[in-house]
């Protein structure tokens, strides 16, 4: 589509002060910033908004949510950025209301089937592998859009919908072995992209948590409570009840499940997703279970333990916060990687020795530090295999091998990261 002038002016302003650092950083900032409009935004006849990933057909809650985000200092100023916006979150909760367990959708319902799943899905989705955060992202953004804006337009019928569909859902998770009606398998697959024991995962015991079957990396979860994600949703929890007391004050009890259920939540992170650890202290796991059990790692996409102040759930001086940084950027996470070009976070999603720039990207957005910021900056800078945009994974030793060449999430939170570094004179 063709970019609306406040974008072009965007970029300017900010590539005037890029230059004067980095010619080259200022041309992946040029290329990265607008990627999502030029490339992967549809305006329907509806009105509604479809997002693409980028090289997957497909449009995921998370995703659009993400790629589309670093606009929102536009659109109070313009009408164009604002109906993109509005016309994304439309589509994101008519997804919702078809399948609220999907995690990806199709443009249209058809009887295409990407992959061998059970049970069958609904013909509008792509993907039904459950994650928390698909749920918290569209939140997210009629949260973000709603505060900069002050348009209240978009807290209309579909957002009480959405919100009740939502709130419940992840209130029957809270018991998921006895009250879920939710089941994955996958045939024919790697044994991460699939739910084990008969399609509901390995057995959870009650945490006050919700429960998760897949990561936002699209794995499956070891342990199903995912506890970056339960920061999440505590944080969108927040959100909802502030913007259902503006829109809809008579929804009391309502309201009172979305602070109970964040309450409840938060209550369990504290009891069980804190663990005592030799190195590092106090730090948050990855995942646990109610049994005892945990998984001490961080994944490379978002939500993750280290975008946890980015998010909203603590601040960046938060002492357990601090510690899980600590862990997460060391060796003793078993997807910290360090190579000729880069050094940071990898996923159990892609190869060994592959770094994420989403991760990278999140690092520097989650540091006061500006030799940290700059020296990240430089790592994305020159680990872009000359494509003049960012990817998924790449191998730290050489970065000419990586995944998804087209990634529009990665590019956002890149651009979004050069912009912080210009703001607060970091570059």
């Amino acid at each position: 589509m063709k970019l609306p002038v406040c974008v072009e002016k965007r970029m300017d302003e900010y590539c005037s002060a890029i230059e004067k650092h980095s010619p080259k950083l200022a041309k992946l900032y040029r290329n990265c910033y607008p990627n999502t409009l030029e490339t992967a935004t549809e305006i329907m006849d509806d009105g509604s908004v479809f997002v693409l990933t980028g090289d997957i057909p497909a449009m995921w809650l998370r995703d659009s949510t993400a790629e589309v985000s670093h606009y929102i200092p536009l659109a109070a100023g313009n009408e164009d950025i604002r109906e993109i916006i509005k016309g994304v979150i439309k589509r994101q909760r008519m997804y919702i209301s078809m399948e609220p367990y999907a995690n990806a959708y199709k443009k249209e319902p058809n009887d295409h089937r990407e992959f061998d799943d059970s049970p069958l899905n609904h013909p509008i989705v792509w993907e039904r592998k459950y994650e928390i955060d698909s749920l918290c992202y569209p939140i997210r953004l009629a949260y973000l859009y709603w505060k900069a804006t002050g348009d209240s337009s978009i807290l209309g019928k579909d957002f009480l919908e959405s919100t009740k569909t939502t709130v419940a859902l992840w209130k029957t998770e809270q018991h998921h072995f006895e009250k879920s009606p939710y089941r994955f398998t996958r045939k024919r697959c790697p044994y991460q992209d699939t739910l084990h024991n008969g399609g509901m995962g390995e057995p959870v015991e009650y945490t006050g948590m919700t429960w998760s079957g897949f990561r936002p990396s699209d794995d499956a979860c070891r342990y199903g409570y995912l506890v970056a994600s339960n920061m999440f949703a505590v944080v969108v929890l927040g959100y909802l009840d502030e913007m259902l007391k503006a829109a809809y004050p008579d929804e009391k009890s309502l309201i009172e499940e979305c602070n109970t259920l964040k309450e409840e939540i938060k209550d369990g992170i504290a009891k069980y997703a804190v663990i005592d650890t030799e190195n590092h202290g106090k730090i948050y796991a990855c995942e646990v279970n109610g049994k005892g059990d945990y998984f001490l790692f961080d994944d490379a996409n978002v939500p993750s333990l280290l975008s946890a102040p980015y998010l909203g759930f603590c601040g960046y001086d938060d002492e357990i916060y601090r510690n899980t940084r600590s862990f997460i950027l060391s060796k003793d996470n078993p997807y910290y990687y360090e190579g000729k070009f880069a050094k940071g976070v990898g996923s159990p999603h892609t190869p060994k020795g592959y770094i994420w720039h989403i991760a990278l990207s999140m690092q520097g957005l989650t540091s006061n530090d500006p030799e940290e910021i700059r020296e990240i900056l430089h790592m994305l800078e020159t680990t872009d295999a000359d494509t003049g945009y960012m990817h998924e994974g790449f191998d730290a030793n050489n970065p000419k091998k990586f995944t998804r060449s087209w990634f529009s999430w990665s590019c956002a939170l890149f651009a979004e990261l050069v912009e912080k570094a210009v703001d607060e004179e970091i570059i």
